[in-house]
């Protein structure tokens, strides 16, 4: 068995493998050809330890992210098995693998739920997630305008995503809250935040909106307006959203309707529909999942074992 730290998966994986990856996983899920353990928490006196996983076999591959919380830090590792025989394959560090994989689907979402031409993309949060959006929409998604919004970093994120991209046309700038909404297609919220960061009623049709911040039932990012006005609603897994998603499980009783809220695989599969409007307002609420972390692992262990022959 190996271990596989941090620095070396960010030496084995690249962003577009990830990409790859990640649909194939959402699909193979969506077939019901691989199954979820939904994320469980245990805490005793400010410590809180948290597990989720998930079963692969196309990939041929098991396993479980397990992680601390402890005053606001994350530690994390993944244990990775062989789904076909059961043998222990590799421990990980899943740092690298947390940052990768929740942009990674974030670009997934655009490119299945956006409005085709979206061009413009306002981020909020200037932590490790925003800017991994940041340089995952300039890279990936089309975006030719990105604009950047936070408490603190703002300037200087804007700064180095500018620099960054700005030969493939794309450029950046720190903006107010009101100026990111004003006519943009894509809106990320990548906050710690505990309540709604904007009004709802500010964003122009055919937004789509991926609030990527909050695993927590009693937080959220996005207001009651931002939902009234959804045409659809989109999540990773939906059982596991009912526990979690702050931003869906706090609204106003009525808003939001379980039975219509759909799976992002089963969008990119076609086994339901996602925007059917170009002025459809669409909003993607992610709260990260074990099948992302499971299926990096097992990327990223394929990968050194076929670099080490």
């Amino acid at each position: 068995m190996i271990h596989l730290t941090d620095a070396q998966i960010d030496n084995l994986i690249d962003f577009p493998q990830a990409i790859a990856a990640l649909e194939s996983a959402f699909r193979e899920l969506a077939r019901g050809a691989a199954a979820v353990q939904r994320r469980v928490r245990t805490e005793a006196q400010g410590t809180k330890l948290s597990t989720l996983g998930a079963v692969l076999p196309g990939a041929d591959v098991a396993g479980a992210k397990v992680y601390t919380t402890l005053r606001g830090q994350f530690n994390f590792v993944i244990v990775l098995f062989r789904a076909s025989d059961g043998a222990c394959l590799a421990t990980l560090d899943a740092n690298a693998i947390t940052r990768l994989r929740t942009a990674a689907t974030t670009i997934l979402a655009v490119r299945a739920l956006a409005r085709p031409g979206a061009r413009t993309a306002a981020i909020f949060g200037t932590g490790v997630q925003g800017a991994a959006h940041a340089h995952a929409l300039a890279r990936f998604a089309g975006v030719q305008a990105l604009r950047i919004v936070g408490i603190e970093g703002d300037v200087a994120l804007a700064a180095s995503v500018d620099e960054a991209y700005r030969a493939m046309g794309v450029t950046a700038s720190a903006v107010s809250t009101d100026e990111a909404l004003d006519g943009a297609d894509i809106i990320v919220t990548a906050t710690r935040a505990s309540t709604p960061l904007f009004d709802g009623r500010a964003l122009s049709p055919g937004a789509f909106v991926a609030a990527i911040g909050s695993s927590l039932p009693h937080t959220r990012e996005t207001d009651d307006a931002t939902l009234a006005r959804a045409a659809r609603i989109v999540v990773e897994l939906r059982d596991q959203a009912r526990e979690e998603a702050g931003d869906l499980l706090m609204a106003a009783p009525g808003l939001v309707n379980w039975h219509d809220v759909a799976e992002l695989g089963d969008v990119m599969e076609g086994l339901t529909t996602g925007r059917r409007h170009r002025d459809d307002i669409i909003v993607y609420k992610a709260v990260g999942f074990g099948l992302q972390d499971v299926a990096l692992a097992a990327l990223a262990y394929r990968t050194h074992i076929e670099r080490a022959r």
